[in-house]
């Protein structure tokens, strides 16, 4: 094994990124990432003890990804919240294997500082979506929320169903953009 990474904590994550995204996270083998990347097992362990501990920071990695996503959408009132869903949609299309991870709860290490973190921005800003959604001064909690649980499910669950390939989804981006719309359309406030 040849160790020549500059960077093998990315590196592995990479690797964890692409073997997820072709057989799927219930296949993902930690001799097969080593192999990919060239290093030993021993390595591996070093950077995340083990597979929880992988997916733990493929999970942050994505909280954070679509955190920043998320946060790029300009919120400017109650119609805001279809643009927080579209990125949220197109963002979780766009990085499938992270998608698979962060909402597993049997995959991941909860406890994990940086997860917790990652996980509580990421709340934030759906939060801050829920509010305006809701017409409210005080943001939802998506979590507790039953207007902001609604929108975060419908949101969720047409990205979920759309990277199973239950849901065609245009051929174009526009396209695309324009379906995640009319469905998210059905929770926007009249007016």
């Amino acid at each position: 094994m040849h160790y020549h990474h500059g960077d093998l904590r990315r590196a592995l994550l990479d690797a964890a990124v692409e073997a997820i995204g072709r057989d799927g996270v219930d296949r993902l083998s930690i001799r097969g990432l080593a192999r990919a990347t060239e290093v030993s097992h021993t390595a591996f362990r070093h950077h995340f003890g083990d597979r929880a501990g992988l997916l733990t920071a493929l999970a942050a990695q994505g909280y954070a990804s679509m955190t920043s996503a998320l946060g790029a959408v300009e919120i400017t009132g109650p119609k805001s919240f279809l643009d927080v869903g579209i990125a949220y949609v197109e963002w979780a299309l766009d990085h499938p294997a992270h998608f698979q991870v962060m909402f597993r709860p049997d995959l991941v290490d909860e406890e994990d500082p940086v997860l917790s973190e990652a996980l509580d921005n990421l709340a934030g800003a759906l939060m801050l979506g829920a509010a305006d959604f809701a017409g409210q001064d005080q943001p939802g909690n998506p979590r507790t929320n039953p207007l902001a649980l609604a929108a975060w499910s419908l949101t969720h669950g047409f990205a979920t169903l759309a990277l199973a390939g239950n849901i065609a989804t245009g051929d174009t981006p526009e396209e695309r953009v324009e379906l995640i719309r009319s469905v998210l359309r059905h929770l926007t406030p009249p007016g």
